[in-house]
Order: C-alpha cells, then structure tokens, then sequence
C-alpha cells in the first residue's frame, strides 16, 4: 500500500499513529487508575477498555497501511 502513498500522505499516517498510541497510552493509564482506586465503575472501565481495543485495531490498520505489500 506505501507504493501509492505520497511522501506526505505517510507522514500524515504516521502523525495519526502516534496521535493514537498517546490516545491508547492515556486510556490504560486512566484504567488502572480507576482500578487502583477501588471504587470501581464497571460500565466506564468496559467503555474504557472497549475505546482501548477500537484505537489499537486502527493503530494496527494504519500501520499496515504503512506497510509495503510483499508478493511471495
């Protein structure tokens, strides 16, 4: 996929990456904070968690968008 990629639209790419592992870094941070404070709400940390799991399948299609395809 990087083949049709201009050099700006990968950096914009890679720019949107990062943008989301701060964003999945902060989510976990505020999970365990939730959790190590003990007065637990389950239905926020499942939205937490749920967000978390949405940001890294979008990391994860990003990247591979990033990726050069490799034909065997």
């Amino acid at each position: 996929m990087v083949d049709e990629l201009n050099e700006v639209e990968c950096n914009a790419i890679r720019v949107e990456v990062e943008r989301l592992r701060l964003e999945h870094r902060d989510l976990e941070d505020a999970i365990d904070a939730l959790l190590s404070v003990g007065a637990v709400d389950q239905l926020q940390i499942q939205r937490l968690k749920k967000r978390k799991l949405l940001l890294r399948d979008r990391i994860a299609f990003l990247e591979d968008e990033l990726t050069p395809d490799i034909i065997a």
